[in-house]
C-alpha cells in the first residue's frame, strides 16, 4: 500500500513514463456538455472529449463498463483551466487517451459545491495541496484514487497512462487506496458535539485577537504573504471588535486594509469593482476575474466602514463598485450574473489575462492629453504601476489631498478631473474584447450582493439600491423559492435544474432579514422563517447540531459533510448560527437559540487554533458576550426612524417595526396613537419609550 500511495503521490507531482504504449486512436466525439447550461460546461462542449456532465447516468456508466472516471472540475473565470483546456482537452491526441479508458466528467465547481468539496479535500490529502483546475481519477463508483490540479499535457498523459496500468494489472491495490482515502475523507469535516459548559462571556476574545494580529500585514494591510485574498468577513469582525472596544490600533488595521484594497490594482480603477485577489503582497498586481461574491461582501464590508469613519474613499468604492454590478453583472430579471473572466483577447486575438483591463503610456497620453501628467502621478504610469509587456495598471498611492497640494488645484477641479478620466478611459475600454462572461444565476451569491445593495442603502441612502434590492428579493422568492420552502441553487434562461445547498439557505434567510429591517415587510421576514423551518428538516444533524451541506433528499457523494470553517466566503453553518440567534429574538423562538449556542459551543476549541478560519463565528460569539439589542418601532413615523437609525453602525441590534397596531411577540400593548415609540429591549427587559431617534442613537452607542 505505501508504494502504491508513493506511486500516487510522485506521478501527480512529476508526472511519468507508461511502459506500454497505449493505442491513441481516436473514438467516436460523443461530447454530452452541449446540452449543459452552465457556460463553463458549454466552453468545454466542443472539445474532442467524450465529456459528460456529473450526474447518475455518468456513475452508471462507469460501472457498466468498468471504466476509471476522470472528473475535471473548474470554472469559467479559472485562468489556469481555460491553459489545461487549450493545451490537453482541446488535442485530439490527449482526448484519445481519455475517450478509450476513462469515463470522462466535467463540473462546474460553482453548480456543484458539493462535488467540489469532496474530490478538493481528497486532493488536498493526497497531495498537501489543491486548487482549481482539479483533476481526480475515480473508480467507477466515484471514489477518488489519484489527483492534482493543472497538468502538463504529456505529463497528462503519462500520469493517465500508468493509472490505467495500475487499474489494468493489479486493481485491488486502487481499491485498497480509495477505501482508506475514503476513510481520510469522512475524517476532513467530522465536528463533535460538545457537551462541556461553555461560558462564553468568559471566551478569551482579546487574546485571541492578538494571535491573529501577529499575521498582520502593518505596511499594506490584509494579512502578510503573497498571494493575497480580501478575506471580508474577517475584517468585519474586526470592524466591530475594534468599534465596540474602542479598539484605535484595531481600527486604524482595518482602515489601512481597506484603503491599501481600494488603492491598489486590485480595484479597477477605471469601472468600479475587485479582482478576486492580488499576485503579490501590496495589492498591486490583480489576478483579473471579477467574482460576484467577493464584490457582494466588500460592498457590504466598506459600507459598514462608511458607517463607522464617513471616508469619501469609502463612498466612492460603494457607488463605483455597485455600478459595475448594474453595469455588467444584472439580468433583466433582477438577478446577478456570477462572474467576468480574467482573460480577453489581446489586439492579436489571442486570450490573455487581463487585456481587457491595462494600458499602454502611449495610449494614456493620447487619451488625456494635457491631464496626462498629473494622471501619470495620480495612477503611477511608471515603474511603480508597470505590469508586463509595457502595460501598467491603474494603482494609486498618495490621497487625493496629496495630489491637490502637489499639482496646487482645488479638491473639486481634482474630482471633476477623475470623472473625466474614468469616463474617458472606460469609453476607450469599452471598445475593446470583453472578458467572458459567466451568466449564470447563483442563488447563495445573489443573496450575498441583495445584502451589499441593502447595506449600502443603510450606508448612503440612495433609494435605487433599495430599488434594485427589492428586485432581486422578488427574483428569488418568485423563481427559487418553492412554496414548501425549499430553495434552487442555479438558475439560467428560465431554467433552475439543482437543488439548494446550505450556502443557498444561509445567505438568502440572512438576506431576507435584512432587507426586512429596513423595510419593515414582514414578507421578507415569514420567508425566512420558512426557509429555515425548511432547513432544520432537511439538513440538521440532529445528534450533533450542525447542519449538513447538502440536503438528506439528495444522494450522497462518497460522504455527507458539514462546512464549518470559514474562508473567502463565511461558512454556511457560521451564517445559519448567526440566523438562528436573529430569529430566535424575532419569533420567541427557545430552539433556535438553543441550536445557534450549541453551534458555536461545538467550534469553540478549533477557534482557538485557527482564528482567522472562523471570524464569522467570532462575530456570532459577540453576540452572546456582550448585550444585543431589540430596538421596537412602532407608530405612523416607523419607516423614517428606522432610516435615521439605520444610518449608524450598530452590529448589536435587531429592528422590528410597524406603522400601526399589530400582535407579536414584539409589538403587543407597544401601539399608542398619535405617536411613533421606539422600545430598546435586552433579553426581553425593555427601557421606558423613546420618541427621539437622536436619543435613541447616543443610548445604543453608549460603549457597555
Amino acid at each position: 500500500m505505501r508504494s502504491v500511495i508513493a506511486f500516487l503521490v510522485i506521478i501527480s507531482i512529476f508526472g511519468c513514463t507508461s511502459s506500454k504504449n497505449e493505442n491513441l486512436k481516436t473514438h467516436a466525439f460523443t461530447n454530452d456538455l452541449i446540452n449543459e447550461s452552465s457556460p463553463y460546461l458549454l466552453q468545454h462542449a466542443h472539445n474532442p472529449v467524450n465529456w459528460r456532465p456529473y450526474g447518475k447516468d455518468a456513475l452508471l456508466q462507469a460501472k457498466k463498463e468498468k471504466k476509471l472516471m476522470i472528473i475535471s472540475i473548474g470554472y469559467a473565470a479559472c485562468h489556469w483551466c481555460h491553459v489545461m483546456e487549450h493545451e490537453s482537452f482541446e488535442d485530439s491526441t490527449v482526448a484519445a487517451v481519455m475517450n478509450k479508458n476513462f469515463i470522462p466528467v466535467k463540473v462546474d465547481r460553482e453548480e456543484r459545491p458539493d462535488v467540489d468539496q469532496v474530490y478538493i479535500n481528497a486532493v488536498q490529502l493526497m497531495t498537501g495541496s489543491a486548487g482549481w483546475p482539479l483533476n481526480v481519477v475515480t473508480l467507477p463508483d466515484g471514489r477518488p484514487v489519484w489527483g492534482g490540479t493543472y497538468f502538463r499535457k504529456k505529463d497528462w498523459i503519462n500520469a493517465l497512462g500508468q493509472i490505467q496500468e495500475v487499474y489494468r494489472e493489479e486493481p485491488e491495490k486502487l481499491i485498497a487506496y480509495a477505501n482508506r482515502l475514503e476513510a481520510g475523507i469522512k475524517s476532513m469535516d467530522l465536528i463533535s458535539l460538545n457537551t462541556e459548559d461553555v461560558d462564553f462571556t468568559e471566551y478569551p476574545t482579546a487574546e485571541i485577537i492578538e494571535k491573529l494580529a501577529t499575521k498582520f500585514d502593518a505596511k499594506n494591510g490584509g494579512f502578510r504573504g503573497a498571494p493575497k485574498f480580501m478575506m471580508p468577513n474577517n475584517y468585519e469582525f474586526l470592524l466591530r471588535y475594534a468599534n465596540q472596544e474602542g479598539n484605535t490600533n484595531l481600527q486604524d488595521y482595518v482602515n489601512l486594509s481597506l484603503k491599501k484594497m481600494a488603492f491598489g490594482g486590485l480595484y479597477d480603477q477605471v469601472g468600479g469593482g475587485f479582482a478576486r485577489y492580488s499576485t503579490d503582497e501590496k495589492w498591486h498586481i490583480p489576478h483579473f476575474e471579477k467574482m460576484l461574491y467577493d464584490n457582494a461582501q466588500l460592498v457590504s464590508l466598506y459600507s459598514n466602514a462608511y458607517l463607522v469613519t464617513k471616508d469619501p474613499l469609502y463612498k466612492e468604492v460603494i457607488e463605483e463598485t455597485l455600478a459595475f454590478i448594474a453595469r455588467e453583472l444584472t439580468n433583466d430579471e433582477g438577478g446577478f450574473y456570477s462572474s467576468l473572466d480574467a482573460d480577453s483577447d489581446d489586439e492579436s486575438g489571442s486570450l490573455e489575462e487581463g487585456a481587457f483591463y491595462v494600458f499602454t503610456s502611449k495610449e494614456l497620453q493620447q487619451l488625456l492629453k494635457d491631464d496626462f501628467p498629473i494622471f501619470k502621478e495620480y495612477y503611477n504610469i511608471n515603474s511603480y504601476g508597470k505590469w508586463e509587456n509595457e502595460h501598467y495598471v491603474l494603482i494609486r498611492k498618495k490621497t487625493d489631498t496629496e495630489i491637490e497640494t502637489a499639482f496646487n488645484i482645488s479638491s473639486e477641479a481634482l474630482q471633476e478631473k477623475k470623472k473625466h478620466w474614468k469616463k474617458t478611459l472606460l469609453s476607450y475600454r469599452n471598445k475593446r474584447p470583453r472578458p467572458r462572461l459567466d451568466d449564470k444565476t447563483l442563488t447563495s451569491w445573489n443573496a450575498m450582493m441583495l445584502k451589499g445593495y441593502v447595506d449600502a442603502y443603510k450606508a448612503l441612502g440612495h433609494q435605487e439600491y433599495l430599488d434594485i434590492a427589492l428586485s432581486n428579493a422578488n427574483f428569488i422568492s418568485e423563481k427559487q423559492l418553492q412554496k414548501n420552502g425549499a430553495l434552487f441553487h442555479n438558475y439560467k434562461e428560465g431554467k433552475s435544474s439543482i437543488n439548494g445547498f446550505l450556502e443557498d439557505y444561509a445567505f438568502t434567510i440572512e438576506a431576507f432579514v435584512e432587507l426586512y429591517q429596513v423595510t419593515i415587510d414582514e414578507k421578507w421576514l415569514d420567508l425566512s422563517k420558512r426557509m429555515t423551518d425548511y432547513t432544520l428538516t432537511n439538513f440538521l444533524d440532529d445528534e450533533k447540531h450542525m447542519f449538513y451541506f447538502t440536503s438528506k433528499e439528495d444522494p450522497e457523494i462518497v460522504t455527507r459533510s458539514f462546512e464549518y470553517r470559514d474562508n473567502v466566503i463565511p461558512a454556511s453553518n457560521s451564517v445559519m448560527a448567526k440566523n438562528l440567534f436573529i430569529l430566535s429574538k424575532y419569533f420567541e423562538n427557545t430552539r433556535f437559540d438553543t441550536i445557534s449556542h450549541q453551534m458555536l459551543k461545538n467550534v469553540v476549541s478549533e477557534i482557538e487554533q485557527y482564528p482567522s478560519g472562523f471570524t464569522n463565528w467570532m462575530d456570532l460569539l459577540l453576540n452572546f458576550q456582550n448585550d444585543f439589542y431589540e430596538v421596537v418601532i412602532i407608530g405612523k413615523e416607523a419607516s423614517e426612524k428606522i432610516k435615521e437609525i439605520n444610518n449608524n453602525y450598530f452590529p448589536n441590534i435587531i429592528i422590528a417595526g410597524s406603522e400601526e397596531e399589530k400582535d407579536g411577540a414584539l409589538f403587543a400593548n407597544r401601539y399608542v396613537p398619535q405617536e411613533t415609540l421606539i422600545y430598546i429591549c435586552v433579553n426581553n427587559a425593555c427601557k421606558l419609550p423613546l420618541n427621539n431617534t437622536k436619543t435613541v442613537i447616543k443610548t445604543l452607542n453608549k460603549k457597555q
